[in-house]
This record gives structure tokens, C-alpha cells and sequence, in this order.
């Protein structure tokens, strides 16, 4: 059985992705394991149809974090039986990369996002120059790898020559019954990290006739709670924080309103494909989203979303309310998100994923 290594610097207990690519690997007959770290309020690991492996840090943040767990985890891989290594995002790329060369053994990129387009890293010239060395230096080194959507395969290929597939990011759909909903509530779902328009979506809440629930984690989080508390809304801005995925699941299908917005201070957010985005769409709830190139192209197929490219909390508030008051809207972008679902899914995606690692000899 051929030996699979996934590589993370999160914790692997709320990494859907991961739990999705992994299973469907594991399943089609690979030995698969998913690396990642133990973080200071870790919970123990849920089981899953894969090994799963934690790293312990003595730091939880910041440079001294990346330093230690990519030397750990380049001693991990080094001493680990293995029979090809995935490098996740930039952050793993250089222990995988050591390791697969001492070892001579098989390396694969894959890219959720523009690591070096983020926000915390663009806006941070110092940090910006450090990753975008890494990423020169390895991607290059990485001719086999898979990105999220074709605008990102695009930019690797335009700046490094490598041609990546692309495996979108998207939910297992399963059987949907949508629930009585009682209350009309707004949800945001995922990382609580800079450059998610919380600045300006927590004020809109303040004309807006509804709770916004966040279920979510991140570097913005402090922000975000002083925010709600600077505007008066600890009664409409809820935060659950982290939300293991069988109980994600329970706030989405239940929510009215769903939430994918992302300034546009970089190309990482400009052509993203949030995992929301597809989560929203799975539970058959409309959104309300970004007019950036990849959501666009699938809401021109299938009108799931209000798509806006004006992200003041007045329009913002506009357009949520819109949501709440329009019934025939909201019927029309609910019957698009169960006709949608049909052709976005995983089942769908992970052929893909089963065929490029099949192409591994």
C-alpha cells in the first residue's frame, strides 16, 4: 500500500479539507497521513479512516512557531515511512521539499490559496519578503501540485512554469432536508482572519434586524470582539468561536442568510473560492458574497448569491436586508442553491483527486 503524507500547521480536528481529501484517499486504497499540531486548547483527535499525527510546540505563534514546527516536522518526515509527501500552502513547503530530496521520494504542491497575497503577509513588507523568497525558491521545485480554482493555477503557471490541476474545495453533499427556521439568523463560518470585511460587516449589522452568528477562529478575532463591543451589538454579533465540523453543519442548514465577503487588498482574496462559499450552497441557503472573477463565473451559472463589489456597512445592510424581506429572491437563490449542489460537490471533485495521484507510479 503506497504511503501518502499530508503536511498542516493547524489542528487537524476542524480542517474539513483535509478530513475530505484524506478520507477519499484512504478509501481508494492509499495509507494516508495528516500531520499537523497541537495547539494550546486542542481537543483530542476525532477519529478518522486515516492516521493522523500531532506536533507539539514549545511556541503557538508568530516566527518562532514556523521555525519550530518546520524543524519538527523536517525530523518527523525524515524518520516516517513514506512513499510521496504533499506540501499544504506555503507554510510546510520547505521541510517537505528537504525531506523528498534526502529521500528521493515523490513531492506534490497543494495550494489553497496565494500564501504571499494575503493580507497579513502583503500588507507586512518584511513578512511579504521572507514568504515570497520561500515561495521562489520552492514552487519551482514542485512540478506536480493541485490548486482550488483555474485564476490561481494560472498565476503559478504564469510565474513559475508549473502547471497545476485544479481540485475545487468543495462539501460531500449528502441528503437536505431544510428545517422550519424560526429565527432569521445571518452566518459567517470559517477563519476569522484580517482581510474578511469584518471592519465593515460587523457596523452593517447595527441596520440589519437580525443576529449574525460567527462560528470560526483567527487572527482577527480580538478585532472582531472589540468591534461588536465599540458598536453596541453583543446581543446581535454572536460568536461561537471553533466549531468541530458535525456541529458546523447543524448553524449552517439552520441559518437564513449566509456571508462570503473579502476585501480586495490582494490577489489571494481577489481570486479566492472560500469553502463557505460551497457550504452555503450544500445547505441550500442564499448568500451574500464578493463580485471578484471566480464567485461571479459560478453565479452566472447558477444564481446562488447577491454578489457585491461595494463593501461599506450601508450597502452591506442594503443587501442583507434585501435577504431578509425579499421572499421571492430568497425563493429563487434557494431553488438555484439545490439545483446548484448536484454539480458542486465532492463526489464530483475527488475523481479528480484519485486520478492525479493514480498518475504516481
Amino acid at each position: 500500500m503506497k504511503q501518502l503524507v499530508f503536511t498542516v500547521t493547524n489542528d487537524l480536528n476542524f480542517d474539513q479539507r483535509m478530513i475530505r481529501i484524506c478520507t477519499s484517499l484512504s478509501q481508494a486504497g492509499y495509507g494516508v497521513t495528516l500531520v499537523g499540531r497541537t495547539m494550546p486548547d486542542s481537543i483530542p483527535l476525532r477519529e478518522q479512516p486515516f492516521r493522523q499525527k500531532r506536533l507539539r510546540c514549545f511556541f503557538s505563534a508568530g516566527k518562532g512557531f514556523y521555525l519550530e514546527y518546520n524543524i519538527r516536522l523536517f525530523f518527523y518526515l525524515l524518520f516516517t515511512q513514506l512513499d510521496l509527501i504533499c506540501a499544504i500552502d506555503l507554510d510546510t513547503i520547505l521541510p517537505c521539499y528537504g525531506v523528498s530530496v534526502l529521500r528521493r521520494k515523490p513531492r506534490v504542491y497543494d495550494a489553497h490559496e496565494l500564501f504571499c497575497e494575503m493580507k497579513e503577509v502583503v500588507t507586512r513588507p518584511a513578512i511579504y519578503r521572507i514568504w515570497k523568497r520561500v515561495e521562489r525558491f520552492a514552487v519551482p521545485r514542485f512540478p506536480k501540485g493541485y490548486t482550488v480554482n483555474e485564476p490561481i493555477a494560472q498565476v503559478f503557471k504564469d510565474l513559475y512554469g508549473v502547471d497545476y490541476e485544479v481540485v475545487r474545495n468543495v462539501p460531500v453533499e449528502k441528503p437536505l432536508t431544510i428545517p422550519p427556521k424560526p429565527e432569521k439568523y445571518i452566518l459567517y463560518q470559517g477563519w476569522v482572519n484580517e482581510g474578511r470585511s469584518f471592519e465593515t460587516l460587523i457596523p452593517a449589522m447595527q441596520q440589519v434586524d437580525a443576529r449574525l452568528v460567527i462560528c470560526g477562529d483567527g487572527n482577527f478575532m480580538e478585532q472582531s470582539k472589540s468591534l461588536v463591543a465599540a458598536h453596541g451589538l453583543e446581543n446581535k454579533v454572536i460568536f461561537k468561536g471553533r466549531v468541530l465540523p458535525h456541529e458546523l453543519t447543524h448553524y449552517t442548514v439552520n441559518a437564513w442568510i449566509g456571508v462570503t465577503l473579502f476585501e480586495n487588498n490582494g490577489l489571494s482574496n481577489y481570486f479566492s473560492l472560500a469553502n463557505r462559499f460551497f457550504d452555503y450552497m450544500q445547505a441550500g441557503i442564499p448568500q451574500l458574497g464578493v463580485d471578484y472573477p471566480v464567485y461571479r463565473e459560478i453565479n452566472n451559472l447558477y444564481q446562488i448569491a447577491v454578489l457585491i463589489d461595494d463593501l461599506r456597512p450601508d450597502n452591506i445592510a442594503v443587501q442583507l436586508n434585501r435577504l431578509l424581506n425579499d421572499e421571492q429572491l430568497y425563493r429563487d437563490l434557494q431553488q438555484n442553491c439545490l439545483a446548484a449542489r448536484n454539480v458542486f460537490n465532492w463526489q464530483q471533485e475527488e475523481k479528480k483527486l484519485i486520478a492525479f495521484y493514480s498518475s504516481f507510479s
